[in-house]
């Protein structure tokens, strides 16, 4: 098992990594944090938002499913936010240049990370 540190480092050996953070939905805090290029306090709290409109959508829709991540695509940059199935409440937000970066393996990397990360 991985701290969050330890976690987020190896999310960061990721091809056009730019930063990551563990977030606490409940609060948009951020639990821990590494990179730049991003302010990741305004991140971590907007992207809490985006989580949660996602989920009370599904609900409205009556889909009994859970998020796998949430694909932000802009002209420089992936964000991908991942929801940590075994820890409740908590996400996963990662930055990519997207000149550098192949999104597959960065996805697959998340969920590598997700799996070790030990909160």
């Amino acid at each position: 098992m991985a701290t969050i540190k330890q976690g987020l480092d190896e999310a960061m050996t990721v091809d056009g990594a730019m930063c990551a953070a563990l977030v606490d939905a409940g609060s948009g805090m951020i639990l821990g944090s590494i990179g730049s290029g991003v302010d990741l306090d305004i991140a971590a709290a907007g992207n809490t938002e985006v989580v949660r409109a996602k989920m009370k959508t599904m609900r409205a829709l009556g889909l009994n499913d859970g998020i796998e991540d949430i694909l932000i695509t802009l002209g420089k940059q992936y964000h991908i936010i991942r929801p940590m199935a075994k820890k409740d409440g908590l996400f996963l937000y990662f930055v990519l240049d997207k000149s550098r970066s192949n999104l597959a393996l960065a996805r697959r990397k998340l969920l590598d990370v997700e799996g070790q990360m030990e909160v």
